[in-house]
Parts: structure tokens; sequence; C-alpha cells
């Protein structure tokens, strides 16, 4: 593991090795949640034999368990530090998932789903804090971007693996899914480990509760923005694509892993040259165009389902793919630094707690009506998030005359040649902040 955290460092060697130790955690980690999440909904409906519906009630479940824990972790992560209530929630994971394969009946699934959905809202505000406590400010945009990448490439990885193992004709085959990501989580929770804790705040500057993050409307409004693009892009996209795809136009779980690999590989191509060409940009106008490519890929789906089937069917869906990546690039290097950017520093495990809530909200709307929709008419979920896509582009450039101004455009090196000590010296290129106003 180390070998593979010096190796990842060389690609982005600004970022602390501590940040590179955490980010090959987490692709271990997003490995195995990309063994799973692209067909639990397969698994539940095609083998356990639930409908749509309630398929997508029992997804949605953990995003509502999720809602408990991540206030409670933020807290924790404030008080006890995020390392430690990291390693909490990932343990909490690793004994949920590994029960799934027990699921007989729809109240199993809610259950054990809820269960891991407790761990999960844990981990999100705990590991975004640990990220940006061991990160300076001026690179958080680029270990945000480089964490997109990691874990969007074991998220692919994992897809691909799962597709070559998962088959609905044999049930057991989903019980290796299961345990394999129990496994990644418990390898995260080790691998922390050799990660420091951050610095933590003085004492005496600890004071603050959640009534302080929720009077900031700058940052609530940009909560409630991310809750729209997540329901209507990433939900999709992981929840009811898959489905979608092999039951309304033939494609295998071999082709759905193969879409999550593509898709993955363009993310690790180009986020981190997009979050360089991000800087010094305005970061509203980027998730505006974040939100007319997503809408733009959900129509394409649309005409994927409606007249296209088997290998045709899976070019389209390639290309989707690969479009549809490039607005996740965009969100992956404004969203998080943006938060840290509206956060008080001495509340950065609530701020983190409530935009994960935002990500939980979105989990739970998006796949209870998402269900619904595409258990009764398939074909009108698709246009139905496209026009929410446009809905959120708009919201975006609209929000941005409401935010601070040092906020609006993210951080930037720029090189300025220092003072020269003598006579003879020769100048010599120095790294400044650029400023973000």
């Amino acid at each position: 593991m180390r070998r593979l955290s010096d190796y990842l460092r060389s690609l982005n060697p600004e970022l602390p090795r501590a940040v590179w130790i955490l980010q090959a955690g987490g692709l271990a980690n997003f490995f195995g949640n990309g063994v799973v999440v692209p067909f639990l909904i397969i698994y539940l409906h095609n083998v356990r034999g639930l409908s749509l519906a309630t398929a997508g009630l029992i997804a949605a479940t953990n995003a509502l368990a999720a809602l408990v824990s991540g206030p409670l972790a933020g807290a924790l992560s404030d008080r006890l530090g995020p390392r430690r209530t990291l390693i909490g929630s990932l343990a909490i994971m690793a004994v949920a998932i590994s029960l799934f394969p027990l699921i007989q009946e729809a109240w199993h699934a809610f259950l054990l789903n809820a269960l891991l959905g407790f761990g999960s809202g844990a981990f999100w505000p705990s590991q975004s804090a640990l990220v940006t406590g061991l990160t300076p400010r001026d690179r958080r945009h680029a270990a945000f971007a480089q964490q997109r990448v990691t874990m969007n490439l074991g998220f692919g990885l994992g897809g691909l693996t799962g597709g070559l193992i998962a088959s609905t004709g044999s049930p057991g085959s989903f019980t290796t899914l299961f345990l394999l990501d129990a496994v990644t989580f418990l390898a995260f929770a080790l691998i922390l480990s050799r990660v420091p804790a951050p610095a933590r705040a003085p004492h005496g500057e600890e004071a603050g509760s959640y009534r302080d993050v929720l009077r900031n409307r700058s940052f609530m409004s940009f909560a409630a923005l991310n809750a729209l693009f997540v329901m209507v892009g990433i939900v999709p996209l992981s929840e009811f694509l898959p489905v979608f795809v092999k039951n309304h136009a033939g494609v295998s779980e071999h082709g759905i892993g193969i879409v999550f690999l593509i898709n993955t590989l363009t993310i690790v191509a180009l986020q981190l040259p997009i979050s360089k060409l991000q800087e010094g940009r305005r970061r509203m106008t980027a998730l505006a165009a974040m939100g007319v490519i997503w809408s733009a890929s959900w129509l394409g789906v649309l005409v994927t389902g409606a007249g296209l089937r088997g290998g045709v069917a899976l070019g389209a869906l390639l290309a989707i793919g690969i479009v549809f990546a490039v607005g996740e690039c965009l969100h992956g290097t404004v969203q998080g630094p943006m938060v840290v950017d509206l956060a008080q520093p001495r509340l950065i495990g609530r701020y983190m707690a409530v935009s994960s809530l935002s990500w939980q909200v979105a989990f739970i709307a998006g796949p209870a009506a998402g269900g619904a929709i595409l258990g009764a008419e398939p074909l009108a979920l698709w246009p139905l998030a496209a026009v929410l896509a446009l809905v959120g582009a708009a919201w975006s450039l609209s929000l941005e005359r409401r935010l601070p101004r040092a906020a609006l455009r993210t951080p930037a090196r720029v090189l300025i040649p220092p003072e020269p000590a003598g006579a003879d010296a020769a100048p010599a290129p120095a790294i400044a902040t650029r400023p973000s106003g």
C-alpha cells in the first residue's frame, strides 16, 4: 500500500504524503463500492424478486439512516477528531454489507441498508474533514479533485469486476460481491493507522453548534443546490441506469460494468487537467456547465432506451458515460472546496456533515421517486432528470451573486520571482497564491 500511495503522490506531488495515504485507502474502499452499488437494485429486483418501487425505497433507507448519523459524526469529528470517527464508520459498514447475502424478505433489506446507511452517513463528514485538515487551503481543490480521481478509479474497476462476477442466474455470485466490499472497508480502516490526525483547534475555540451552520445562508443555499444536482445526476447514474439498460436495452451485467469503467477512466484522465484549468475561474459557472452536460446525457439515455438494443445501445451508453464524466469532473473540482471556503474552520466537521446531508437528502428523494417513476413509466424518468439538471444550472448562476467574494473562484498558484538576495543572485521562482476573488 505504501508503494501505491507513493505512485499516486507522483501524479500530484504538491499534496502532502498523508493525503496520498488517505487517497490510497479511498481507492481500495471505492473498489468495493463499485463491486456492489451498480448491481444492488438488480440483486433486490431480479434475484430477490422485490418490485422496483420497493427496491427504490430500500435504497432510500440508506440515506434516511445517514440523516441521523451524519450530524452526529460531524460533531464527533470536531470533538474527537475525524480519523477516529472515520474508522468507526468503516467498521459499521463492514458488518452491514457482510450480512446482505442473508436477505430473503423486504424487511431484511430495509434493516441492513439502514445499518449500512448509518455507517455511510458518518463516513463522508469525517473523511472530508480529514482531507481538509491535512491539506493547505490553496491545494484543497487539487486534493478533492484527486480524491474524485482515486475514488472513481476504484469504483470503475470495482464495477468492471462486479460485472464479471455478478449473474442473476447464480445468486451466490452476489454473496461474493458483498463479502469483497466488506473486506475493502476493513482494509481502509487499517490504512488509516498510517494517517496522522490533523491539528486540533486550540482549547477554547471549539465552541459552536449546528445553529451557527444553519445561520450561514450562503452555505445552506449551496447545500440545497448540491442536493438537487446529486438527485438528478449521481442518483440516476448509480441507482437506475444499470437496471434500466439491462431490462429495456438488453445490456448485460458485463456491459454495465464496462460502462462504469469507461466513465471512471474518463474521470481519471480528465479530473486533474480540468481541476488545473478551473484555477482562477468562476466556480458557479462550472456548476452551470455541469448541469447542461448532465441534462444532455439523460436525453441520450432516453433515446437509447427508446430505440436501441444490444451492442448499439452499449456503444451509445459508453459515449454517454464519457460525456457525463466531464460534468462529474467539474463537480469534483468545485463542490468540496466550496464547502470548506464557506465554512467556519472551528466547525469544519459540522459543515461537512451538513454538506453530506445534502447528498443523503438526494439519495432519499431520488431513489424513492425514481423507483416509482421507473416502475410506472421507465422513459419518463430521463427527461424529468434532464429538465431538473437545467434548473440546477440556472440556480447556480443566480446563487453566485449571493456568495462571498472570496469563495467565487478556485484558488490558483502563480509564480512570483522573489527579491534577489544579492547583486549576483540568480532569481528563483516562488509559489504564491492568487487571490480567489
